[in-house]
């Protein structure tokens, strides 16, 4: 019980967090020449981060805090924000499926596919998995998919969480849990998350759940 409190927590610390989005807004512009500061505005992104939103917020901090390690390695995150947001090219992803084969989202090019970015882990992600077998069942044969990107480390518990969730479309997954490689490149530090890509590989949608989603494909599709 307490590993699974310490990976919620991990996974949307922002839910649990008794400050509001203002407050810690207010805390961010009173502390400019902390390094700490750099996570406050990481907790203003929480879930769904707004990337002008949080280079604004970064643009506040005193130069020296920018210079720090910590403070780069920010600004590499907000540079691969930037590069997810809606209107451009989704990085590519190629990684291992169940039967051990190469296969990325390069192999969907001509559909519209939600990239799932999820964890057998993961409460939240799977609370979620029932939502997402509704959407494909109908939307599946209208030119739509979904692939699976697990942050999972043990491929037998990847396995059964597909096989007991009825997820049946295509899933992929190096093992490598939070450094899963396409972490990086799609700034995920928090699952679940998605996003929507259309024919020619272009993000038209992000974090788009239950209602959000099937009303956006039904607008696409």
């Amino acid at each position: 019980m307490n590993r699974l409190l310490a990976l919620f927590l991990t996974i949307i610390p922002f839910l649990l967090t008794a400050q509001s989005k203002d407050d810690l807004i207010k805390e961010i512009k009173a502390n400019p020449s902390q390094t700490e500061t750099i996570r406050l505005i990481q907790r203003v992104g929480g879930y769904d981060p707004d990337y002008k939103e949080m280079a604004e917020l970064f643009k506040t901090l005193d130069k020296s805090v920018k210079k720090t390690n910590e403070g780069k390695l920010f600004q590499r995150y907000l540079k691969n924000l930037s590069n997810v947001a809606i209107g451009k090219k989704a990085p590519g992803i190629t990684q291992f499926d169940l039967e051990g084969n190469p296969y990325g989202l390069q192999n969907l090019k001509g559909k519209y596919v939600l990239v799932d970015f999820w964890a057998s882990w993961c409460p939240p992600c799977r609370a979620e998995n029932p939502n997402l077998v509704a959407t494909y069942a109908e939307f599946k044969d209208r030119n739509f998919e979904i692939l699976g990107v697990s942050f999972d480390r043990e491929f037998d518990a990847w396995k059964k969480a597909i096989a007991d969730d009825n997820l049946t479309w295509k899933h992929i997954s190096d093992l490598q849990n939070w450094n899963n490689g396409a972490s990086i490149p799609y700034g995920i530090k928090a699952i679940p998350q998605n996003v929507l890509v259309d024919p020619n590989g272009i993000i038209i949608g992000r974090n788009l759940h239950g209602e959000d989603l099937k009303k956006k494909l039904r607008e696409i599709l």
